[in-house]
């Protein structure tokens, strides 16, 4: 046979492991609910909601002693608009807002009596940066493995149902002559200048772009359209659910009510924290923090 169905898949939070299995039933909202009752999401701590209302309480009072900066401006704003809805744009929004902390956490940008620990206060205060930096580091790392695990899972799952043959090899091809375009695409940003936020618009974009892909291969439009005419057995199940991947009430709204909330929590926490910070650090020879 061309065709290879394994019977014990990587899991995928998104793509469940019942979907190798002989006798396929339609991917529904009901059908993701079911299978995300098996994998509920431990609440996010009361403290983590305090924290950044803490911290946005603490930047008005930053304010209020000195206006902002038009640079300053966009921050606050940036802090109070609700979360985006979508999951991924929340990951993409965490990973830019993590690696903008960490610029201001360079010892090389802080004020000169940080980096000179010209009080036992000053060299307290440093300690904590230090300590911060050191964790958000580990955080990101971790974040950016689980984007691309979670990436690699979605594809490789779609290829279980495709031909392993010269069609699938296509697809695998197609994938990574994107994926290439695409890091090209980031290094030219790089090496332009572009700012951090420069160079996640862009990924962001991209990872669009990759969501549409997805859903021209259900729908046999875009530069798979000619492909898919050749993908005689792949189950429709499992082409009218990629097609529809994108949609604001398709069954993927499933996983953004059941995961969005805590998620969105943390998106508001580590806007609220790069705020505070470039805040004090800008202010820090008015007052200490």
């Amino acid at each position: 046979s061309t065709y290879r169905r394994r019977t014990r898949p990587r899991r995928s939070p998104i793509f469940p492991p019942e979907m190798t299995t002989e006798g396929l039933v339609p991917i529904t909202r009901d059908y993701l609910a079911r299978y995300y009752d098996k994998y509920p999401l431990p609440p996010i701590p009361d403290g983590v909601t305090a924290l950044a209302a803490r911290l946005r309480a603490l930047s008005a009072e930053l304010a209020a002693a000195s206006p902002f900066s038009p640079e300053e401006e966009h921050l606050e704003q940036e802090a109070s608009v609700v979360p985006a809805h979508k999951i991924d744009e929340n990951m993409w929004k965490n990973r830019e807002q993590m690696e903008e902390i960490l610029f201001l956490l360079n010892k090389s940008r802080r004020p000169v009596a940080l980096q000179q620990k010209s009080t036992p206060e000053d060299a307290e205060i440093v300690s904590t940066l230090d300590d911060c930096e050191t964790k958000l580091k580990e955080m990101l790392k971790k974040l950016e493995q689980f984007q691309l695990k979670n990436a690699d899972n979605v594809f490789n799952t779609v290829m279980t149902y495709m031909p392993q043959d010269f069609r699938g090899t296509l697809i695998r091809q197609q994938r990574e002559r994107s994926e290439r375009n695409k890091q090209a695409e980031v290094d030219a940003v790089v090496s332009a200048g572009g700012s951090i936020h420069d160079r996640y618009a862009l990924l962001w974009k991209q990872q669009m772009d990759r969501r549409v892909q997805l859903a021209q291969l259900g729908s046999a439009t875009g530069v798979y359209k000619t492909l898919v005419r050749y993908l005689v057995g792949v189950p429709q199940v499992l082409l009218d659910f990629i097609r529809q991947i994108n949609d604001a009430n398709g069954p993927m709204e499933v996983q953004r009510e059941r995961y969005g909330p805590a998620l969105y929590t943390l998106t508001k926490l580590v806007l609220a924290v790069r705020l505070y910070l470039h805040l004090s650090l800008a202010r820090f020879g008015q007052k200490k923090m």
